[in-house]
């Protein structure tokens, strides 16, 4: 299956609704959802996954570690010799 990348994938039932994330993307690709996840939160959720840029903001924005993944191309390193 390909995906679009870059991309990132949030684990809806690890996310505190806590919104961090939400302002640090700019592209405005997260939203806080309407559901709840299994610990009683009101979930982030992707709502416009294509504007997606890779920039890890929303990732380090995050308080809660294994939440949020960002998926990007490699880099090619160049050989320093």
């Amino acid at each position: 299956m390909n995906q679009k990348i870059p991309r990132i994938e949030i684990i809806s039932d690890q996310c505190k609704g806590c919104e961090l994330c939400i302002p640090a993307c700019k592209p405005k690709v997260i939203a806080i959802g309407d559901k709840f996840n299994k610990i009683g939160y009101q979930y982030a959720t992707i709502v416009n996954g294509d504007a997606c840029t890779g920039c890890d903001a929303c990732y380090y924005a995050c308080p809660e570690p294994g939440t949020i993944f960002v998926y990007k191309k490699k880099r090619k390193v160049k050989d320093s010799v």
